[in-house]
This record gives structure tokens, sequence and C-alpha cells, in this order.
């Protein structure tokens, strides 16, 4: 059985509003709010292992356009350490590609500064504002405007429109990149989900469900018998404060909004203190602050620690992104445990009634090249071609015949050389379910600094929603100048 792997759909407003569909498409509209990047890729880990049952081909040999003029250096910082590749099908994708790159281009000597996710975060906002970027590095969604607008980042409107793969891209997962209608960055690494419940089917139905429930009150339900076992409903972690907004808040979120809200959030034109958005802060509080569903250290722990929990028995389900998946597919190979554990989207809180059955998806980072890499004409013309094919048919060849995932470039896959558990994830993140945009792929890294600080107390109890609310708009409202 082949499957295309299809653009997700974004929200339908988003997309009339700022990204074109097909080979060649007008730029995204024009100056969205603002620009963040997600967790759906964002971060680190994972184990490698190819899912495919046979062996899957290499990353095909030979750059985007060919001889290169230029001979010399390229710096290029990126976090897909050797760590990370391990099970992580995106990390694992780029460095096959970028060691075959490096070796079709004797001439050239790549420079690679590689460093943990959360590192690469911090040193690449230093480099930033030093204005000291490398040649080629990951640009996050959240920095694109404001980036764009000092004049760090080089316009690459032209080469994406103008690439040898143009007619395979999918042009909705440039939007992140997008500013006043250019493009900033070729979309890097896989496009996956941030938001999936990975649950083992066996301890559920001894709890007495069939499946993971649809609504929080049967989880509710079900946390009493867990509880009465020792243990946890549903393992997670925010420690790094991000976990909270990608891979949880950023799905509830849209049960209570819809579209329409976080498409005026990224228009400059929204309010976090609307009724509907505290409403979803309010279900996030009692969640994870009055009830017994989630392990007590889940603002302790980091993701890596809590899918520790589901992988040990300790917890029954855990909720992360496309990374842990990978993860945990890896880590159970062999176990009977991986027959048994299967993906669902978050439940329906019982006072939304805006969106339901969906996840948030979508590319966090792109391939961006420093302005001033550009002052050489030849060094920019291998930046870009380096660009070109870690985003390109090489990279998402390889990523779909060994993990079953999608990039930037669309391409065929065969599902039936996978294992079930791929299946399954492939069908949950690709076919079965709606998408929406993870809000922390949009909108400048200074609001969600402050909303994420500040739900972490939330959750704890020592904050009020409204006033989270209240303060996110103050620094919305500050990052747009008003």
């Amino acid at each position: 059985m082949k499957k295309k792997v299809v653009s997700i759909l974004l929200a339908t407003s988003m997309v009339a509003t700022f990204a074109g569909c097909g080979s060649d498409p007008a730029p995204a509209a024009e100056a969205p709010a603002a620009e963040e990047a997600p967790a759906a890729e964002e971060e680190a880990p994972e184990a490698e292992t190819p899912a495919a049952e046979e062996e899957a081909p290499a990353a095909d040999d030979g750059a985007a356009s060919g001889d290169l003029a230029y001979s010399g250096n390229i710096s290029i910082m990126h976090f897909s350490t050797s760590e990370e590749s391990e099970g992580n099908g995106g990390s694992d994708g780029f460095r096959t590609c970028l060691a075959n790159w490096q070796n079709e281009h004797g001439s050239i000597t790549l420079d690679e500064e590689v460093l943990a996710n959360d590192d690469y975060k911090t040193q690449i906002a230093t480099r930033a504002a030093a204005d000291d970027l490398p040649d080629v590095f990951l640009l996050q969604g959240m920095n694109t405007i404001s980036w764009a607008g000092q004049g760090l980042v080089y316009d690459l409107t032209d080469s994406i429109k103008n690439s040898p793969y143009a007619g395979d891209y999918n042009m909705d997962y440039l939007v992140p990149f997008t500013a006043d209608g250019k493009y900033y960055a070729y979309p890097a690494l896989t496009g996956g989900t941030c938001t999936v419940v990975i649950y083992d089917e066996a301890m559920w139905k001894e709890a007495g469900f069939d499946s993971f429930p649809t609504t929080w009150a049967d989880v509710e339900k079900a946390a009493e018998y867990f509880s009465g076992q020792g243990i946890d409903t549903i393992a997670f972690g925010n420690s790094g404060q991000w976990q909270m907004n990608s891979c949880f808040v950023s799905c509830l979120g849209y049960q209570y909004t819809g579209t329409q809200w976080f498409s005026d959030i990224i228009a400059g034109t929204g309010n976090f203190e609307a009724p509907e958005f505290v409403a979803a802060l309010t279900e996030t509080q009692r969640l994870f602050h009055d009830t017994n569903i989630f392990n007590k250290d889940f603002n302790a722990v980091s993701n890596e620690d809590a899918r520790e929990y589901y992988i040990s028995g300790d917890a029954a389900a855990f909720i992360g992104g496309n990374w842990d998946a990978s993860y945990i597919q890896a880590t159970l190979e062999g176990d009977p445990k991986k027959d048994t554990t299967k993906f669902a989207v978050l439940p329906q809180a019982a006072d939304a009634t805006k969106y339901e059955k969906f996840q948030n998806i979508g590319l966090g980072y792109g391939m961006a090249i420093s302005a001033k890499a550009a002052s050489d004409p030849d060094k920019l013309a291998a930046c870009i071609d380096l660009c070109q094919y870690l985003t390109g048919p090489a990279f998402s060849e390889y990523v779909g015949a060994n993990y079953a995932l999608a990039g930037f470039c669309s391409s065929d896959v065969d599902l039936s050389a996978f294992d079930q558990y791929t299946q399954d994830f492939y069908n949950f993140s690709y076919v079965d379910n709606k998408g929406c945009e993870i809000y922390d792929s949009y909108v400048d890294g200074s609001v969600w600094s402050v909303l994420n600080t500040e739900m972490q107390e939330m959750v704890n109890g020592d904050k009020d929603p409204a006033t989270v609310a209240a303060d996110t708009q103050a620094a919305y409202k500050a990052y747009l100048g008003q």
C-alpha cells in the first residue's frame, strides 16, 4: 500500500490569509504579527533504529545543483547530535544528508557546531544578539520577523520559488518563516505532531476502557483505578516550560477558541485575555492541579524523564510529540509492550465546543542563511545548495523510507514495509486527524517566555489563569510596540 504524504491542512482561515499552496504559490501574507517555533520537532531525543522491517535505501548522494564554484569553509550550527539522532528520524536524516553533501563537495569544509536542543536555542539567540550568526543555521519560526527586521537573515524567497524541487514543496510549512511576504528559511527536519497521547492498550483494558477515553471525565474515572494500582494515569514533563505550551495548551486551546482566535494572535490583533482562552487555561489548571491524572512531579521532570515512566510501566499513558513516539518505539523493540502501545488525540474538555478530534502539527525549524554570507556570491550559492539538499528529495526519501515521516518535500511512503506501530503512527499523524497550529511556532519568544513561565506557576496553583492571560497580553502588546 502506497500513500502520498499529503499536506496537513492548516486552520482554514490561516491558510487563506498566510500561505499559498501548490508548486508556485504567492508568498505568505504580509507580516503576520509574529512567529515562533514548535515543539513538534523541536525537542530533542529519540533512539534511532529504522522503523522499516526491511532495510531502506540510504539518502541519495549528489547535491541540489551539481558542481559549485565555492572553495572554502561554511559554518553550520544545529542540534542534531549523535544522541538525538538515535531514533529521531528527522535528526538521523539531517545528519545523514549533511554527511553525504560534505562527501560530494571535497573543496568545501563544513565547520559544524552541534549542541543539545536547549543549549542550541540559547546559543543561537546569543549569536544573533551579537550579529554573529553562522553561515547556515536552524531558524525557529518565533525569531523570523525579529531577525529578518534586523537584517540578520538572508531573503530566500527567490531561491525557494526557483528551487529545482519547488514543485514538491509543501508551501504551507513556510508560514512560520515568512515576514513581510518574504521567505527566510527552508522548513527543515520532519513534520510531526506535538501532541499525541501514547498509551498502553492492555493497561487501559484492565481499567475498563477498550481504548483511550475521549473525555477528561472518563480519564478521571480511570485515574481512580490506576491510583489504586500505584500507577500514574498520564506521565507528563514540564521542567523545560515549553512542554505545557507546545504539547498541551496549544492543542487544548483550540477546543475552546477554534481557529479564528489564533489567526488574530498571529495577525497582531489578538487578545490573550479573551474569555475562551482564559477558559482553556482554567481547564489546564484544573487537570494538573485539582485531579490525580498526572504524575505529581510533572513540573520537576523533563519530557524525556516522563516518557521513561511510560516505558517502565509506571504510567499508563504519556503525552508528548512525534520524537517521543520514535524513541519509545526504538526502546520497546522486542518488548510485548510495543504491540500494545497505541495513539490517541487529547481528550475533549466538557465545556469546550469549537474543535474536536485533532492534533497540532507542523515544522518548527528552517534552514536559514546569515545575511553576511551573501557578501560572497559563490559562498552564498553553496549555502543555498546545502539548504536545498538538507530539505529536498534526498532527505524526504530517506526519512520516508526509514521512518515513514514527511518533510518539506513530498514523497511516497510504502507503509507495507513498516511494522504496525509505524503504520498506526503514520495514520495518526497524516491521515486520521485534523491538524491545527502549534502556538509556539508563531509569535515572538518574549511572549511565550511569559506564558510558559507563568503557566508553570499556574498549574502549581500559585497563579490564577486570568492573571496569566493578562501578563501574556501585556508581553504581546509590548512586542507589537503598543
